[in-house]
């Protein structure tokens, strides 16, 4: 436990972990917009894939009806 001489060194101390904070709170933020933007990558991508597989399916179903 740290012992304080003086109402200063508490107040420095309680400076330096607001700011602590402060820095924390900003990398989560940081952190939660680089998630953000990965999944939205990954969801444009699997939306991507997706649709052109449904069109491949179509496309499949389509060719069969016209052989026939």
């Amino acid at each position: 436990m740290k012992v304080y001489n003086n109402f200063d060194e508490i107040n420095k101390e309680l400076n330096i972990l607001s700011l602590q904070k402060q820095i924390h709170e900003e990398t989560m933020k940081l952190k939660i917009n680089e998630v953000k933007e990965e999944l939205s990558a990954v969801s444009i991508v699997t939306n991507m894939i997706s649709s052109i597989a449904k069109k491949a399916v179509v496309l499949k179903i389509v060719n069969k009806f016209l052989s026939r």
